[in-house]
């Protein structure tokens, strides 16, 4: 891979193609996902407290749409930011090209389904219906 040292040591892509816009991604969508995790973190365990999590916290946190939308970017982020990793993973270590498009495929397609299951989950939740 053709590149340049950025700060860090990190080799960054050279150009404008998709190489270096997923090495872009991949620093954006971690600072915007510790931002995420971190407030998530923060909220369900000290503004709350682990011992009174159950369902019914579920149901009055989803009444609020922006919750639902707070736990789909979490959730497509972090399954975008994860995929991501796994590609460059693959490219490592997967020398077969045919081999490694497979996968790789198989992968997006994946991630696809879980983010769209879980936003499916997310909008369509009612706690009446349970």
């Amino acid at each position: 891979m053709s590149g340049h040292r950025s700060g860090g040591g990190h080799l960054r892509p050279a150009g404008s193609g998709f190489e270096a816009k997923a090495w872009l991604f991949m620093r954006v969508s971690g600072v915007v996902l510790l931002g995420l995790a971190v407030f998530h973190f923060y909220w369900m365990h000290f503004a709350i407290g682990v011992d009174n999590i159950d369902f019914q916290t579920i149901v009055g946190r989803w009444a609020n749409p922006l919750w639902r939308l707070y736990d789909l970017a979490l959730l497509a982020f972090a399954m975008a930011h994860g995929t991501n990793g796994l590609r460059y993973v693959l490219e490592d270590y997967v020398r077969r090209p045919g081999a490694r498009h497979l996968i790789k495929g198989v992968a997006y397609v994946l991630a696809a389904i879980l983010v769209l299951a879980g936003a499916y989950i997310i909008f369509t939740f009612d706690a009446a219906g349970v």
